[in-house]
């Protein structure tokens, strides 16, 4: 079975291309970028024959049986359900969307098409994930006992909509993996925002906070989790961590990008807890068309990286284990990881976790996106 994919969006999406071309279930059949020059250089590069600028052109086209959304945040959430009412599956770029309204949207129309949609959340295939959840299902982490993660980088210089951004608007890499590991579904979150960006970039969205901090309760769990986000005027080098509290094992991410992590195991003396650890690649977990993805680019020179890319270090290997699930969910008819519904979940403890800090951290409960 051959699936034909279109790409929208070229930015970042154009690291995608060469996985689907080499997918063993996929044709990489169409892109789609506004700027047509841009859309030329990427097709001659990469031998792409239909190209389109505009969405609605692609939508309408029959043959294009799965859409893989790159847009900007603010556009996700028209094009995903544009592309889910045209009878495409779809894959979408973090977050969701930008209001808990439209993350309910998607989910009904997703329910109503029958189509997949998947949101495509880096960390939770990132190879560091793998490892842990790994550890985890073998039990060697034993009870788990909490959760914490954080996503921190500087955003000064980044184009259009970034300025000012609230940090949980954009909150999906480091609530994706506390949710994610043992597949729990927030329930209701509570958020402090701390320290004041410089003026200018304030009444871009209204928001003061350097930094946001939520817990997040877990629904028919005895487990919460806490989560940071920076964006503007806090030091910090780029950090996409996460970090698991187990009654026999605990894994916790390095401070500084390029070390190792770290084990804690308990009962042994003092000294002996911690210890370093080298995480594995995971690509055997892939068809063999694609393995090498998970440890390089596209875009491999520094002057040609997307700047997600470089100061993301690559998403921890986790774009062609994200193009498998998406390609597999539909070849095999099942619901891909996330779903519609943990998407939606995720997606919204960021919005109401900005929500609770403009409000002083008053209690915000999620929707029951499963029930809709």
């Amino acid at each position: 079975m051959k699936i034909n994919i279109a790409i929208v969006g070229l930015g970042f999406g154009a690291e995608f291309i060469p996985i689907y071309q080499r997918h063993p279930h996929t044709n990489m059949y169409a892109i789609c970028q506004r700027n047509t020059e841009k859309l030329n250089e990427i097709g001659d590069a990469f031998g792409i024959e239909k190209r389109y600028s505009n969405i609605d052109d692609l939508l309408a086209d029959p043959n294009v049986d799965a859409v893989h959304i790159n847009s900007p945040i603010h556009n996700h959430a028209e094009q995903t359900l544009k592309a889910l009412r045209a009878g495409k599956h779809v894959a979408c770029t973090v977050p969701m969307a930008t209001s808990v309204e439209e993350c309910m949207e998607i989910v009904k129309t997703c329910n109503e098409t029958g189509k997949k949609y998947m949101m495509m959340e880096t960390v939770v295939y990132s190879r560091e994930f793998l490892f842990v959840k790994e550890l985890y299902e073998k039990g060697e982490l034993g009870k788990i006992q909490f959760l914490k993660a954080s996503h921190q980088q500087d955003m000064d210089g980044w184009p259009g909509y970034w300025p000012g951004l609230p940090p949980m608007h954009y909150a999906t890499h480091c609530v994706g993996p506390v949710a994610g590991l043992l597949q729990l579904e927030a329930e209701y979150v509570s958020c402090f925002g701390s320290g004041t960006i410089r003026e200018e970039l304030i009444p871009h969205y209204n928001s003061p906070f350097a930094v946001e901090s939520a817990h997040i309760k877990f629904k028919d769990s005895d487990l919460s989790a806490y989560v940071y986000r920076s964006l503007f005027d806090t030091a910090r080098q780029y950090r996409e961590s996460f970090e698991v509290y187990g009654s026999l094992k605990s894994f916790e991410w390095p401070l500084i990008e390029g070390e190792d992590p770290v084990i804690h195991t308990a009962k042994k003396p003092e000294p002996e807890i911690p210890e370093r650890v080298k995480v594995p690649d995971f690509a055997h977990y892939l068809p063999a068309e694609i393995q090498s993805f998970t440890t390089q680019g596209v875009y491999n020179e520094e002057d040609n990286a997307h700047l997600s890319f470089i100061q993301g270090s690559g998403h921890g290997g986790s774009h062609p284990h994200m193009v498998h699930e998406f390609v597999s969910a539909i070849v095999e008819d099942r619901d891909p990881f996330p779903n519609a519904v943990q998407s939606a979940n995720w997606t919204s403890v960021g919005i109401l976790a900005h929500d609770s800090a403009m409000e002083g951290g008053k209690l915000k409960n999620l929707p029951d996106f499963g029930s809709l």
